[in-house]
């Protein structure tokens, strides 16, 4: 099978500017920049001496103090990619250059009413912005694509996600304490994934649990997006299965009427390390067959860090005009946050109550 997965990269070099010095740059940004080949200009944070550390360990040239000081020596046509947390998004965007290029790490804002604002102000400045939604772009998730778009599994009319790790939130200190835990900083990945391939859903319904021996707001969630009567669509986490890995599960699963894709993610399976990837398809063994085949096609690269060139790369390329999609605008991504927002209103108003019928 002739699959396309791997991102196409900019024709132009585009310098980029970090600004934030997270695990996250350090485990996936700069490997994914360095992978592809991309010049990081420079680097700021509000704790410098971590910004120094990565610079040095990565060859960054420039070491910014603040914002404003790396916007004023930055290129003309440098790209900036925000890496804080989402109450500062806001701040930074105004200080940014109108008409700049800028990635900006998900979630959106903490609710729906904090993406419209930051949506807004990057209107307001004319901003190319993105969400670093990388799922979209991970090697399983675009030879899936590139596969359904070539009509091989049929009509599309079952999406799944499924969950079952033992996620070391305490890894994530920050976000760890946040009340929106699971589904905003998680499960989002997977909403916005499935919008990705099926567009927005008519409506959603959504339950999100705590763990009784963990202090976390939510660990555990269960959403079903409504794409009418044929297509189901569901995710399901649970980030609290500390029983060993003979039972853990990390996959999406797409079935169509003339076939079906399986892809393992193995990133979260013992994270950080993770586990390997493995993509599969089944396709019937003639034309009139009732039988199903399983294949593996095994692919380069996976979520961590390779999809993260992805997302830079579709910046850039719509940057410089050779792609005429910006994949996860924030105008597009507006809507996964509405989704979120979706769920956790659900989440709060509850199923039906039983003693409400009669």
């Amino acid at each position: 099978m002739n699959v396309t997965y791997k991102p196409l990269l900019p024709e132009t070099q585009q310098p980029i500017i970090i600004i934030g010095a997270s695990g996250i740059v350090k485990d996936a940004h700069l490997p994914a920049y360095k992978m592809a080949g991309f010049k990081v200009y420079g680097i700021t944070n509000r704790t410098i001496s971590k910004a120094h550390v990565l610079a040095e360990k990565y060859e960054i040239e420039h070491v910014f103090d603040t914002v404003a000081h790396a916007v004023k020596q930055a290129p003309k046509n440098a790209v900036y990619d925000i890496t804080v947390l989402p109450d500062q998004y806001i701040e930074i965007l105004e200080q940014l250059p109108d008409g700049a290029a800028v990635l900006i790490q998900k979630p959106m804002g903490n609710d729906y009413k904090q993406a419209k604002e930051i949506v807004e102000v990057c209107e307001r400045k004319n901003l190319v912005a993105a969400i670093n939604f990388q799922l979209r772009f991970a090697s399983f998730v675009s030879a899936a694509r590139n596969i359904i778009e070539q009509g091989l599994i049929g009509d599309l009319y079952d999406l799944e996600f499924k969950v079952t790790v033992n996620t070391p939130w305490e890894l994530f200190p920050v976000i760890k304490q946040h009340p929106r835990l699971e589904i905003l900083f998680h499960s989002v990945h997977y909403i916005d994934c499935i919008r990705s391939f099926l567009g927005n859903p008519k409506s959603v319904m959504a339950k999100t649990w705590k763990h009784p021996l963990k202090n976390l707001s939510s660990c555990r969630s269960t959403i079903i997006l409504d794409y009418g009567e044929n297509m189901s669509v569901k995710i399901n986490t649970n980030h609290d299965h500390q029983f060993g890995s003979k039972h853990e599960e990390s996959y999406i699963k797409w079935e169509g009427t003339k076939g079906a894709i399986k892809a393992k993610m193995g990133l979260l399976m013992n994270y950080p390390h993770g586990l390997p990837d493995k993509f599969e398809y089944a396709l019937p063994i003639d034309k009139n067959s009732n039988i199903y085949e399983w294949e593996t096609i095994d692919l380069e690269g996976s979520w961590f860090p390779e999809a993260f060139v992805g997302t830079m790369s579709n910046l850039m390329r719509y940057k410089e005009g050779s792609d005429k999609i910006l994949h996860a605008s924030v105008q597009d991504v507006l809507d996964t946050m509405k989704v979120v927002e979706a769920c956790y209103l659900s989440n709060t108003s509850g199923g039906i109550q039983l003693n409400d019928l009669n």
